[in-house]
């Protein structure tokens, strides 16, 4: 801390500080040169005054760029803002035009079939995990019956073995205690597409004189009363001819993506077996 005699000696500088400058500046309007005694005083206190100066600009400075810095910081939070409103209504968008295609689609293959058809939304997956299939927003209180078939825009799906008032239970082809009529979509050679995997099913019972090769289309061949003849279902991806044996062995590739479902079209058509049972009781 500054002793009282300190102080005094600093407010003595200050003064004479003050006196010589304005001594200088009462001679600066003059042309005659300074004297030496001007020029001593000068240079005693020319320094001072260039540290004056130099503090009070590098002050100015920093007090500028302070607040340069916080307006260039408002701004950048302010664009911010606005570059993640942008992002969010482009996801919006991008999420409305995906949804919009795959509805397109929908209309089209509804288009294409003279049945009943009543699209749903699924809304998640089986929750006991022990079979491929998933949960749908439509039930009973939607003309929504058992076994009846479900597709997308790609082709089979599955078909409802669960029904309540409002949910509903779809059974997936992948599911291994599923069973689809089909046909070799050039061949006609007949079988039947069970569930191996999530990517991969089988096509048995395929005769081993029959005329199958990679790359065939497997449809539905109206069999069974419950799919509609000729919607897609895979494509054939491996054929083996085992030794011994009466069928071939044939894997297929399902054309639907499981893992992508989203909106799928349930067709209102009544399994005609479910209908004699009922008619029969």
């Amino acid at each position: 801390m500054l002793s009282i005699k300190q102080i005094k000696t600093f407010w003595i500088w200050a003064l004479l500080v003050f006196i010589a400058l304005l001594f200088i500046s009462s001679n600066l309007g003059g042309s005659r040169s300074w004297n030496p005694s001007e020029q001593l005083v000068i240079e005693i206190i020319a320094p001072f005054q260039k540290f004056i100066n130099k503090t009070i600009n590098i002050t100015e400075g920093l007090w500028l760029k302070y607040f340069g810095l916080i307006n260039i910081h408002n701004e950048n939070m302010r664009m911010k803002r606005d570059l993640d409103s942008l992002k969010r209504e482009n996801y919006l968008y991008q999420e409305a035009l995906s949804t919009n295609q795959r509805l397109q689609q929908l209309l089209q293959f509804k288009n294409t079939t003279d049945q009943p058809v009543i699209a749903a939304q699924v809304i998640g997956m089986d929750p006991t995990g022990w079979f491929q299939s998933v949960i749908i927003d439509k039930g009973k209180n939607a003309g929504i019956k058992l076994n009846m078939p479900v597709v997308n825009a790609d082709g089979v799906v599955g078909k409802l073995v669960a029904v309540s008032y409002n949910y509903s239970k779809v059974l997936l082809i992948i599911d291994q205690n599923s069973a689809v009529d089909c046909i070799i979509q050039r061949s006609r050679d007949n079988g039947i597409v069970k569930g191996l995997s999530s990517k991969v099913c089988t096509l048995d019972y395929v005769l081993k004189a029959s005329d199958v090769h990679v790359g065939d289309i497997v449809v539905t061949s109206g069999l069974g009363g419950i799919f509609p003849k000729g919607i897609p279902v895979g494509e054939v991806i491996d054929v083996q001819d085992p030794a011994g044996e009466l069928f071939k062995e044939i894997k297929i590739k399902p054309v639907v993506d499981f893992s992508k479902l989203e909106e799928l079209l349930i067709i209102l058509k009544e399994d005609p077996l479910a209908n004699y049972l009922t008619e029969k009781d």
